[in-house]
């Protein structure tokens, strides 16, 4: 079986979309953590609501940006073929 230099790029960019997809999983548990202590602090305080869920979304978009940018870099790979 012989496998030509373009084929084994192809791959390997399917391969590194792959692991790239991965890149959602920590910033899926980690707002998943946030909303549930924002949770938490809401129950134990009431009148601090807006102050808890202004900073809770604030947090969940910096962490949200981890998971976009593996998702760009997966597209790239999966889209963009540079030497075809």
């Amino acid at each position: 079986m012989n496998i030509s230099g373009e084929e084994f790029i192809l791959g390997c960019s399917a391969i590194g979309a792959g692991l790239a997809v991965i890149a959602g999983i920590g910033p899926g548990i980690g707002q998943g953590i946030a909303a549930g202590h924002a949770a938490a602090a809401v129950g134990r305080n009431p009148g601090a609501k807006s102050d808890v869920t202004g900073t809770m979304l604030l947090g969940q978009a910096v962490a949200e940006t981890t998971g976009l940018y593996g998702l760009l870099v997966a597209m790239l790979l999966l889209f963009v073929k540079p030497l075809v």
